[in-house]
């Protein structure tokens, strides 16, 4: 079995276990399996081969490491609005209770709405910006 063809297998099998894992770094890291199998047929030695497999795996790595340390962290699951979908949405609040709270209709149901801290209670239209339990956490609009 020639260089390549090792190359290629490990890069295959580093496919499967990414597969297997959902985890990115193994993908990454067949792309540098991959590169080594091109530079095998590309004739040069196995130390280069080497070589180009580190250089590639381990730079992709570190690459996808940088652009992931660089994003903005994530919402939590309660204020994201690709898990929760009445993050955006619009209610009307008549009145506030003195505890802080409102009761509001809201999906033909009856729920209990808080303003998120620092902003002061006042009537009208706001926006849902978070779901805790059964607590909608709402901005006046």
């Amino acid at each position: 079995m020639g260089n390549p063809t090792f190359w290629w297998l490990i890069a295959g099998a580093a496919i499967v276990a990414e597969l297997l894992s959902g985890t990115v770094y193994l993908l990454l890291l067949a792309a540098g399996f991959a590169a080594a199998a091109i530079a095998a047929h590309l004739g040069f030695n196995l130390v280069t081969q080497l070589l180009v497999a580190a250089v590639v795996g381990v730079g992709a790595v570190v690459t996808w490491y940088l652009i992931r340390r660089n994003r903005p962290a994530e919402p939590s699951s309660e204020a994201n609005r690709d898990l929760n979908l009445d993050i955006g949405e619009s209610v009307f609040v008549d009145a506030w209770n003195p505890d802080g709270t409102a009761t509001v209709r809201y999906r033909g149901s009856q729920w209990t709405v808080v303003l998120r801290a620092g902003h002061a209670p006042s009537t009208g239209e706001h926006r849902v910006v978070e779901v805790i339990g059964s607590r909608l956490v709402v901005d006046k609009i």
